[in-house]
């Protein structure tokens, strides 16, 4: 099905389409920009694709053009009759919410090597998205999304910088994080507040070493629990000498803050609190 942003527009007034902020949609018009989506993501006939949130289909389409499957998760059923007319025979629409969906089970039936993610982000649900991606263990090569650019900067975050938090750390153990392209508020119908940004997520090959995950993921939680506070006053229920014991090795101390450390520093006193366990 060939895509053009008139002939999208023209199918919403044809509908009656109204936007529903509750669904955060805000549709892409802009054919370049999917464009540079599409030859960014690298997809071969050899990957299934994942889409949450196709919309009106501008960006399902094109997937559906390169990708051996595509399976896009769209909330509203009122885009319907629009996004279904523009998809290819391979692609799959399940209307029900992403969040709520055992996306293993959907995958069952699919042949593919590669599983990727390619979408246009809700901004509303971004985070919880990625997590569920990352939570649901679904083996995933790449992911390439479009979000709002102050998430998006999070998601990239380095140690020492105000955006870095917990979730940089988590995303930062599973995957190589970039960013690919910003994208105008211009090029979306309705036009958003905010500009926005497209980001990759590579999968390691060889994630850092960590000896128990909850463990590790605990900790990183529990040390940017209140953000401008030191590692001494928010991990009161930790092992502190255990701590501490790392954190000298690289000339730091109790009084650090969370923000400071890399996630090689988090990983390393997570194995050595593991230890202390398991004596």
């Amino acid at each position: 099905m060939e895509y053009s942003p008139k002939k999208m527009q023209k199918e919403l007034n044809k509908e009656n389409f109204n936007f529903k902020k509750k669904f955060g949609q805000n549709f892409i018009v802009d054919k370049n920009i999917i464009e540079r989506i599409i030859n960014k993501s690298n997809i071969d006939k050899e990957t299934l694709v994942i889409e949450i949130g196709p919309g009106a289909g501008s960006l399902t389409s094109e997937l559906g053009k390169v990708a051996g499957h595509v399976i896009a998760y769209e909330i509203d059923k009122e885009v319907k009759p629009i996004l279904e007319k523009n998809i290819e025979e391979n692609t799959e629409i399940i209307y029900e919410d992403f969040l709520k969906r055992n996306v293993k089970e959907d995958l069952k039936k699919y042949n593919y090597s590669k599983i990727y993610v390619v979408a246009n982000l809700p901004y509303y649900i971004t985070t919880p998205i990625i997590v569920k991606l990352i939570e649901d263990k679904l083996n995933i090569d790449k992911i390439v999304v479009m979000v709002q650019k102050e998430v998006g900067d999070r998601f990239k975050a380095k140690p020492n910088s105000k955006d870095y938090n917990s979730l940089s750390i988590f995303l930062n153990y599973y995957y190589t994080v970039e960013k690919l392209l910003d994208v105008s508020r211009n090029v979306f119908i309705p036009k958003p507040n905010v500009d926005s940004i497209v980001v990759s997520f590579t999968k390691k090959e060889n994630k850092i070493k960590v000896d128990n995950e909850q463990i590790f993921f605990k900790l990183v939680r529990d040390s940017f629990k209140q953000k401008r506070k030191t590692l001494r006053n928010n991990l009161k229920g930790y092992d502190l000498e255990k701590v501490e014991e790392v954190l000298n090795k690289h000339n730091l101390n109790l009084t650090v803050r969370a923000e400071a450390l890399p996630i090689e520093i988090f990983a390393e006193i997570a194995n050595n609190l593991n230890k202390c366990k398991d004596k």
